[in-house]
């Protein structure tokens, strides 16, 4: 288990795991007042954290299903990376999918949080690569 340094300046608990298998930590709005969101409207929400992540590791920021399914609450990039080396606060960039109007008030969870290992890869550029069955076959080439 690795260790990671974090600021909280929100009146929010820690991020943490809601239950032993989990692999994301549940990250909290921290607003001074609740935030509508129109459809397809997009917004950065705070959350009052920083971290300090070792290099060599990540933190992903990825929608809460729950979230996504009945409110159609996602985050604009899919899945946001914040790098080792970045020490500004937390911010979940929001947004709504649905075609209703949806508040976000501050300690709802909005978003949660993976920690992960990274590597840096040496590209080495050449004239032709080594052939597979597949190929270049993609976009659903495999199957339903």
């Amino acid at each position: 288990m690795t260790t990671i340094k974090i600021v909280n300046k929100s009146d929010n608990p820690l991020p943490n795991y809601k239950s032993e298998g989990a692999s994301g930590m549940d990250i909290m709005a921290y607003l001074n007042e609740p935030v509508t969101l129109r459809p397809l409207e997009r917004v950065l929400i705070p959350t009052g954290l920083f971290i300090e992540l070792d290099e060599g590791y990540e933190a992903q920021l990825r929608p809460r299903s729950g979230m996504s399914i009945k409110h159609g609450i996602s985050l604009v990039n899919a899945v946001g990376t914040i790098d080792s080396d970045y020490r500004g606060e937390i911010k979940i960039p929001a947004i709504n999918l649905s075609n209703e109007t949806y508040t976000i008030q501050s300690g709802d969870r909005i978003a949660q949080m993976i920690i992960a290992k990274y590597e840096h890869a040496q590209l080495i550029e050449v004239d032709i690569l080594e052939d597979t069955l597949r190929g270049s076959g993609g976009f659903g080439s495999t199957g339903i």
